[in-house]
C-alpha cells in the first residue's frame, strides 16, 4: 500500500542556504522528517521560513511503513476489565438492593391490607350477626348456619385447587376432635352472649382471654406466669369488673356465655400446644382451622335438631312474623363474615408473631366495641367507658410483657 507525504521543497541561493544551527525560537517538532539536502527543518524560526520564496511544494511517496515512522501516535489505551467487572457487580448490588426495598414494601402492605380485612370481617359479623340474634333468638341454629357456611367454603376452596387437600389420618382427627369440640362451644357460648348484651360488653368480658390463657396454661402444661403477666393481669379483671356493674344492658346469662367463652376458646390454643406437638403430624394453621370448621358442623348440626329443631325454613320465619328474604341475607353475610375473619386471622398468624397477632387483636377488640356502639347507639355511661378502656389497656400490657423472657440462672 502506498500512502504519500507532503513535503515543501525550496529552492535557494547557497549562499543563502539556511544553515543548520539557526537560532530557534519555538521548538514545536510534531512531525519527525529525516534529513535530506533539499528538505527544510521545521525547527527553523516561524521569521526565517517566511523570509523565504515560496514554490509549489512536492509530493513525495511512501510506504505506510515509513509514514508510521514519520508519525509517532499514542496506542490505543487497553479496557480496563476490572472497571467493568466492579460496575456490573455495583449495578448488581444495587439491583438486589432495589428489589429487597421493593418486596419489603409489598410485604408490608399485604400485612396492613390483611389486617384491614381481619378487622373489617370482623365488624361486619357482630354487627349483622347481632341483627339476626335480636329478631331470631336461637342461638345454636345460628351457629350451626355460620358452620356449615364455612364448611362449603372449605370444600369449595379444595375443589378449586385454591388451598392444597390435605391428607388426614385417623390419628391426626383424634387428636383435632378435642380442639373441634371447644371451638364449637366457644363460637356457640360468643352467639349466646351476643343474643343477650350489647355487642361491646360481649368484647369487654372477652377482653379476659389473657387471665383463663394464663390459668390454663399453668395447669394443663406447666407454664408459670412471670411476676409481669401476672401484674398486667391485675387491670384487665378489675377493668372488666367495673364496666360490668355499670352496663345497661347487663344479665347473668350474657356474663356467663361471655365468660365460657373465654374458657373454651383458650382450652382450645391449649389444646393446641398439647395435642399437635409432633412436627411430622402437624398442620398449617389454615388448613387444621378448615378441617375444625367441618368437624365443628358434624358435631353441632344433630344438636341443633334435637334442641331447637329446624327454624330455618320459610314458613317457620313467615309464621313468626319474620322478613325471610331479609333475614337470609343477613344470616348469609354474618356466616360469610364469620369464617372469613378467622380464616385471615390464621394467615396473620402465619406471618407475625404470636405477641404481634395478640397486640392486633386487642386494637380489632376495641374497634369492634366502638363501632358497635355508633351502630347500635349503645347507652355507655362515663364509669362504663372508664372500665373499658382499663381492661384493653391491661390486655395491651399483657401482650407487651409477653415479650420479656425469664432469665435463666
Amino acid at each position: 500500500m502506498q500512502s504519500c507525504a507532503f513535503s515543501p521543497s525550496i529552492s535557494v541561493p547557497k549562499s543563502r542556504r539556511i544553515s543548520s544551527h539557526t537560532t530557534t525560537h519555538h521548538t514545536f517538532d510534531p512531525i519527525s522528517v529525516s534529513p535530506s539536502p533539499r528538505s527544510l527543518s521545521f525547527t527553523s524560526s516561524y521569521a526565517s521560513l517566511t523570509s523565504l520564496p515560496r514554490r509549489i511544494p512536492s509530493i513525495r511517496c511512501s510506504s505506510s511503513s515509513r509514514l508510521n515512522a514519520w508519525i509517532s501516535t499514542p496506542p490505543p489505551l487497553p479496557e480496563r476489565e476490572h472497571d467493568t467487572l466492579q460496575v456490573t457487580a455495583a449495578s448488581a448490588s444495587e439491583s438486589v438492593g432495589e428489589t429487597e426495598k421493593s418486596d419489603s414494601i409489598a410485604s408490608t402492605l399485604q400485612l396492613g391490607a390483611l389486617f384491614g380485612m381481619w378487622y373489617l370481617f370482623n365488624i361486619y359479623f357482630n354487627i349483622y350477626n347481632k341483627q339476626v340474634l335480636k329478631v331470631f333468638p336461637f342461638p345454636i341454629t345460628v351457629t350451626t348456619v355460620q358452620f356449615a357456611v364455612g364448611s362449603v367454603l372449605v370444600i369449595l376452596m379444595w375443589t378449586l385447587n385454591l388451598y392444597k387437600r390435605p391428607k388426614i389420618s385417623g390419628a391426626q382427627l383424634v387428636a383435632i376432635l378435642p380442639l373441634a369440640i371447644v371451638h364449637t362451644l366457644g363460637n356457640l357460648f360468643t352467639n349466646m352472649s351476643l343474643g343477650k348484651v350489647a355487642v361491646s360488653f360481649t368484647h369487654t368480658i372477652k377482653a379476659m382471654e389473657p387471665f383463663f390463657s394464663v390459668i390454663l396454661s399453668a395447669m394443663f402444661l406447666g407454664e408459670m406466669p412471670s411476676p409481669w403477666i401476672v401484674a398486667s393481669l391485675l387491670p384487665i379483671v378489675g377493668g372488666v369488673a367495673l364496666a360490668s356493674m355499670t352496663e345497661a344492658s347487663f344479665n347473668w346469662a350474657g356474663f356467663w356465655s361471655a365468660m365460657a367463652s373465654n374458657v373454651t376458646n383458650q382450652s382450645r390454643n391449649v389444646l393446641s400446644k398439647k395435642f399437635m406437638v409432633k412436627k411430622e403430624e402437624s398442620l398449617d394453621n389454615i388448613t387444621l382451622f378448615s378441617i375444625i370448621t367441618i368437624m365443628s358442623f358434624i358435631l353441632l348440626a344433630p344438636v341443633t335438631f334435637f334442641t331447637e329443631g329446624v327454624k330455618v325454613t320459610p314458613a317457620y320465619m313467615q309464621s313468626a312474623g319474620l322478613n325471610v328474604k331479609q333475614l337470609y341475607i343477613r344470616s348469609f353475610i354474618a356466616a360469610l363474615c364469620f369464617h372469613a375473619y378467622q380464616q385471615v386471622s390464621y394467615m396473620i398468624l402465619q406471618r407475625v408473631s404470636p405477641v404481634t397477632h395478640s397486640v392486633g387483636n386487642c386494637v380489632k377488640r376495641v374497634v369492634v366495641i366502638v363501632s358497635s356502639v355508633f351502630v347500635f347507639r349503645t347507652p355507655v355511661s362515663p364509669i362504663n367507658s372508664l372500665g373499658t378502656g382499663i381492661a384493653l389497656a391491661g390486655v395491651f400490657l399483657y401482650s407487651r410483657v409477653k415479650r420479656i423472657k425469664p432469665k435463666t440462672a
